[in-house]
């Protein structure tokens, strides 16, 4: 058994409530254990089982990295922990010069002045994102997470500590279809989580180990690409799997519900949602963020 351990210092706008509000969505506890100032969670990290055992200061983050295994595979595994953390807790996140920008926008200034320090919440990977992302297309949260909570079971490892990790492509690329629809996936989701799960681990597709404006476009077409994703898919999984914020999440219909009560306007489009949201890059995914803590949906 190895342990990685590392701490950090938060900003004094740090919003944990939130943090913690978002990973607390499933009340059964099955991969994610939420106390007021604790969050433990079971991740594959660099294809070993680990439970992810965070405890929160008024001033810092104190974390560890329990992974069940005497052996750490390479010297990437230890070196690429304390920025994966700061990732995580969504520190390199530009939400001071997003404030500094829009603070005194008309319609969005008062929602960014209750919060100013609210931060997109991650996930542990790109590939739970996009999975996430594929479980909850036209679906309730509360059926989505059933689902999530069966697959985890169905695809994912059990931590020594007992709780479950959430699967790696690997995992998942060695399930039948049948399976996969077992956890309540219809026909067309199955296929499109096998078809990535397979891309992902034979490396026919391969996802950078950032984000930025040079291969975000690349990345949107190969996704694209694959049947069953569509641009709401690909900008969730880029801002919850890769901290990117210029997505645009006017296909999200809390989103467009929450700014039809911001502009007090009786319906909103996807294209008015979008044109909208245009004004706000890069931080468009800020923006959607705010709008769902608006009415306290965490998305």
């Amino acid at each position: 058994m190895t342990t990685l351990t590392h701490s950090v210092t938060l900003p004094t706008d740090y919003n944990l409530a939130d943090f913690l509000s978002f990973h607390q969505r499933d009340s059964q506890e099955l991969a994610e254990r939420v106390t007021h100032n604790t969050l433990e969670k079971g991740l594959i990290w660099h294809q070993q089982p680990a439970c992810l055992s965070i405890h929160f200061t008024a001033e810092q983050a104190h974390a560890q990295l329990l992974l069940d295994s005497e052996h750490v595979n390479t010297p990437t595994t230890v070196k690429d922990w304390p920025s994966w953390l700061e990732y995580f807790l969504g520190l390199q996140q530009p939400t001071q010069s997003f404030f500094k920008q829009h603070h005194q926008h008309v319609e969005l200034g008062p929602l960014i002045q209750r919060h100013p320090g609210l931060r997109v919440a991650q996930v542990s990977s790109p590939f739970e994102a996009i999975t996430w992302a594929i479980i909850g297309q036209q679906i309730s949260v509360a059926a989505a997470l059933n689902v999530r909570r069966r697959f985890i079971e169905l695809a994912g490892v059990q931590h020594s500590s007992g709780i479950w990790c959430y699967p790696d492509a690997q995992r998942v690329a060695q399930l039948p279809l049948e399976a996969l629809r077992s956890v309540g996936l219809s026909l067309n989701k199955a296929r499109t989580m096998a078809q990535i799960s397979q891309l992902l681990h034979t490396k026919t597709l391969q996802f950078p180990e950032q984000v930025n404006a040079e291969n975000v476009e690349q990345l949107r077409s190969e996704l694209l690409a694959i049947s069953g994703i569509g641009p709401w898919t690909v900008n969730y999984t880029l801002m919850r799997g890769f901290a990117w914020l210029d997505g645009s999440l006017h296909g999200d219909a809390a989103v467009r519900r929450y700014l039809q009560v911001l502009l007090k306007k009786d319906t909103l489009t996807a294209k008015q949602t979008e044109q909208w949201l245009q004004q706000f890059s890069p931080w468009r995914a800020l923006v959607a963020a705010h709008l769902w803590h608006s009415q306290g949906f965490s998305g």
